[in-house]
């Protein structure tokens, strides 16, 4: 049987009982077109970073940096979800830059010297975007006084609203999903400032998939856009349509780590 996972927003309970109902009516689909050995149900015990490499992988979505460091020739692009919260602009997203609402500073300089947090230092939206904000403003040297590791935007939401760090970046899905599901965690939440945008999250399949299944994904991906029983399953993940973009779209996001480490600045400190 070959794997499913879906596990990149699956912050809320919501999202992860729509995000089931989004792959059974992608595995129908699958299934109608003949694509053999499509499991029943997401793989939802395998961390999705150990999803990506896996040879009997069918689909999964990553991260837009680890794509471009990692993954590359290793995976192939399917298509990429465009979302419609605030942020977002098709299948492009950026990053926003918060403190607690009680912060002093009202602009992204004023936060030198504080301490951040990231939720995982091969993130876009949580590191890449935020490096590239910062690296202009760094002159080459240390920005932050430290650097707090957290392993989720949510972690790194609750860092900063709890005083643990004083600066974080979080991308305008969570954020979104965050303020629609959970609006209590942003309470003492405001927004600094906001990062560049680049390509959002692609679902990708495994390197073996033959150009006919990817083909029958693709347009699988492509009809849930307009599919009459999707309506509520839409709405609950901000879910617009999918797009197909290639891997020189994403070749910006390492253009944006080679600048910053080009200035000075080759990691958030």
């Amino acid at each position: 049987m070959r794997l499913a996972s879906l596990a990149m927003y699956s912050s809320h309970p919501p999202l992860v009982a729509a995000t089931r109902m989004l792959w059974a009516y992608i595995r129908n689909e699958l299934q109608l077109a003949g694509v053999h050995d499509v499991p029943d149900g997401l793989d939802e015990g395998v961390d999705y970073d150990e999803a990506w490499l896996r040879p009997n992988l069918l689909l999964s979505q990553t991260c837009g940096f680890p794509y471009v460091k990692l993954l590359r020739g290793k995976v192939r692009l399917v298509a990429t979800p465009a979302y419609g919260l605030p942020g977002c602009d098709g299948p492009l997203t950026q990053s926003f830059i918060i403190v607690r609402d009680d912060s002093k500073f009202q602009s992204l300089q004023e936060a030198r010297g504080t301490v951040a947090a990231i939720n995982d230092p091969g993130s876009n939206s949580g590191t890449n975007l935020f490096r590239a904000a910062i690296a202009s403003l760094a002159h080459g040297e240390r920005f932050f006084s430290s650097v707090v590791e957290t392993g989720s935007h949510l972690a790194s939401i609750d860092a900063v609203a709890a005083g643990a760090a004083d600066i974080a970046s979080i991308d305008c899905v969570t954020f979104g999903n965050t303020n629609h599901f959970e609006p209590s965690r942003l309470r003492n939440i405001r927004v600094l400032a906001k990062t560049g945008s680049g390509p959002g999250l692609p679902f990708v399949t495994a390197a073996g998939t033959s150009d006919a299944e990817l083909t029958v994904l693709r347009q699988t991906l492509a009809a849930i856009a307009d599919a009459p029983a999707l309506v509520e399953i839409r709405d609950t993940l901000s879910l617009r349509r999918f797009e197909l973009l290639s891997d020189a779209d994403y070749q910006r996001l390492a253009d944006l780590e080679r600048q910053a480490i080009a200035i000075g600045y080759p990691t958030v400190a």
